[in-house]
C-alpha cells in the first residue's frame, strides 16, 4: 500500500467509519464485477458502503482531492460490466441506502434511496393501491439505483414504458462532492433543462444518484394470460405487427425462439412442442370484461396468423405457470455450455421475425448455440450465446457471434442496447451507432460534469478512441 493510498483510505475511514470502508481483498473481490461474466474487471483498493447522501459527498470529495476513480454499484445485477471495478479505485456500494422515504397516495409518487430493491418498492406501495411499473427480470434483487443508471425496462414495457418514464426528480452527488437536486414533484414542469433525464441511463459516469422521486400508477387488475405457438417466425412477427396496428396495448407481450423453447423444456419438463419455431406470451391487466375482450382479439389475431396452439386463462396461478417458461429462459440457456454472452438488441417491431431468422443464421455460421427471448411488444430482444469458456475456439466463435448479432440489429434499423446499457462491453458499438458528432457531445457533457474523468471511467465510452470490442 502506497503512502498516498493509505492517506485517502484514512480520510475515508475518518469520514464514514471503519465498518463502511473495506479493504480485505477476500471481501472486496465479491464486489469486483456484475453478472456480465466475460466483461473485464479490475481490483478495487476499497469498497465503501455509504448510509446517507453526506457520506457519498464525503467519498467524492476525497476521491476528487486525490484523483481516485469511483465506480458506483448497486446489487450487481447488471449485464454489461457497467459496475465493474477499476484497479486501485473505490467501488461505492449503495445497498445500505435502502429506505423508502415517502409514499404519497394523493400525488402518486414515492421518494426512495438508491439501494431500495425494485420488488421492495412494489411491495411498499401496494398497500396504498399503487404500482411501480418498471420490472426488470431481476426485479426481486436489483436496486432502483441500478435501474436508474441503466434506464431499465422489463416485461411490462409494452404498456408501461421504462424507468425514465417514472422519474420526477433526483438528488445526485456530482464528481466534486456537490449535491444537485433536479426535477420536481409536480406532474408537469419545464423550468430549465431536464437534468433528471440526463442522469437516467448515464451508468454512473456523470454523478451518483442518492435519492429519487418516482411517479406511481394505480395498481393493475388481475391479468388474463395468453400463450400461442407458431411454426414460423413470420407468423409470430405478423401477430406483433397486428397488435400494434389494431391498437391493442397488452400489459405484456413476450417471445421465445425455438432454441429457448427446447432448452427450457429440458429443464421444466413441461411438454413444450420442440418443433415450435416461436412462442408468444401475452397478458392484459385492464380487468374484467375489458381484459377478456383484449385477449379474445389477440387470440383471433394468433389464429388468423396460423398459430399451432392458442390458450388463455383468467386463473392467476395458471398464468404464472405460462410465464414460468419465459422467466426460465436465461437459467436454462446457462446450462447449455456453462458460459453465456447475453446480448440486448432492440429492433423495430416489424423486423422481429427477420432478427430471429438472422440469429439462427449466425448460430449456424459460427457453430454456436444462440437462444433468443425478448420483449416482443417493444422489439427488445435478448439473444444469448452459449459456449464453453474453457474452449478457446468456442470462446472466439461466441465473441464473433455476439458482434454479428449487434451488426444485425443495426442493419435492421435497431439499437445495440435496449435496456442493459453500454457498460464496458459495447464501447466501440456505441460509436458505430451514434456517430462521431454525437460521441463528441457525450464527451463534452462528461467533461463538464466530471472534468477529471473519475466517475466510472471506461464505461459507456472511452475518453479517446481505441481498442477492440468486448475486451478480447
Amino acid at each position: 500500500m502506497t503512502t498516498t493510498t493509505a492517506t485517502w483510505l484514512a480520510e475515508l475511514t475518518d469520514a464514514l467509519g471503519p465498518d463502511s470502508v473495506l479493504t480485505d481483498p477476500d471481501v472486496t473481490a465479491a464486489y469486483a464485477r456484475d453478472q456480465a461474466m466475460m466483461a473485464p474487471a479490475g481490483t478495487p483498493a476499497a469498497v465503501v458502503f455509504p448510509r446517507r447522501t453526506d457520506d457519498v459527498a464525503a467519498v467524492l470529495r476525497v476521491a476528487s482531492r486525490h484523483g481516485i476513480p469511483v465506480v458506483p454499484r448497486g446489487a450487481g445485477s447488471g449485464l454489461a460490466g457497467g459496475s465493474n471495478a477499476v484497479d486501485g479505485g473505490i467501488t461505492l456500494v449503495m445497498t445500505r441506502m435502502d429506505a423508502v422515504l415517502e409514499v404519497s397516495t394523493a400525488d402518486r409518487l414515492a421518494v426512495v434511496q438508491p439501494g431500495v430493491v425494485n420488488k421492495q418498492l412494489r411491495d411498499a406501495v401496494a398497500g396504498s393501491g399503487l404500482f411501480y411499473p418498471p420490472d426488470p427480470s431481476s426485479y426481486d434483487w436489483c436496486t432502483i439505483g441500478g435501474n436508474l443508471a441503466t434506464n431499465s425496462g422489463g416485461l411490462c414495457c409494452v404498456k408501461y414504458g421504462v424507468t425514465t418514464d417514472y422519474v420526477l426528480g433526483l438528488e445526485v452527488v456530482l464528481a466534486d462532492g456537490r449535491v444537485l437536486r433536479t426535477g420536481r414533484r409536480t406532474v408537469k414542469g419545464v423550468a430549465g433543462y431536464d437534468l433528471a433525464r440526463l442522469f437516467v441511463g448515464s451508468e454512473g459516469t456523470l454523478g451518483v444518484i442518492t435519492e429519487a422521486t418516482l411517479a406511481l400508477r394505480p395498481a393493475p387488475k388481475a391479468p388474463v394470460t395468453l400463450a400461442a405457438s407458431f411454426a414460423t417466425t413470420a407468423q409470430a412477427g405478423q401477430v406483433v405487427e397486428r397488435v400494434v396496428t389494431a391498437g391493442l396495448v397488452p400489459s405484456l407481450l413476450e417471445i421465445m425462439d425455438g432454441t429457448c423453447i427446447r432448452t427450457v423444456d429440458q429443464v421444466l419438463k413441461a411438454g413444450l412442442d420442440h418443433d415450435t419455431r416461436a412462442l408468444l406470451v401475452a397478458q392484459s391487466d385492464t380487468g374484467g370484461a375489458a381484459a377478456a375482450e383484449e385477449i379474445a382479439v389477440l387470440t383471433a389475431l394468433c389464429e388468423e396468423a396460423g398459430a399451432q396452439f392458442v390458450h388463455s386463462t383468467e386463473d392467476q396461478a395458471e398464468g404464472d405457470l405460462l410465464l414460468a417458461a419465459r422467466r426460465m429462459a436465461l437459467p436454462a440457456l446457462e446450462r447449455v455450455g456453462g458460459a453465456v454472452l447475453i446480448d440486448d438488441v432492440a429492433v423495430p417491431r416489424s423486423r422481429i421475425a427477420g432478427f430471429l431468422d438472422g440469429c439462427d443464421a449466425i448460430a449456424a455460421d459460427r457453430d454456436v448455440v444462440i437462444g433468443v427471448v425478448g420483449h416482443a411488444g417493444d422489439g427488445n430482444m435478448h439473444p444469448t450465446v452459449c459456449f464453453d469458456a474453457g474452449d478457446a475456439d468456442q470462446r472466439q466463435r461466441a465473441y464473433a457471434a455476439f458482434d454479428d448479432i449487434l451488426a444485425l440489429g443495426l442493419s435492421l434499423g435497431g439499437t445495440t442496447t435496449g435496456e442493459h446499457g453500454v457498460g464496458t462491453i459495447k464501447l466501440d458499438w456505441l460509436e458505430r451507432e451514434i456517430g462521431p458528432v454525437a460521441l463528441d457531445v457525450h464527451r463534452s457533457i462528461k467533461s463538464a460534469l466530471d472534468p477529471a474523468g473519475l466517475l466510472n471511467p471506461g464505461t459507456v465510452f472511452r475518453s479517446t478512441p481505441a481498442g477492440a470490442t468486448l475486451g478480447r
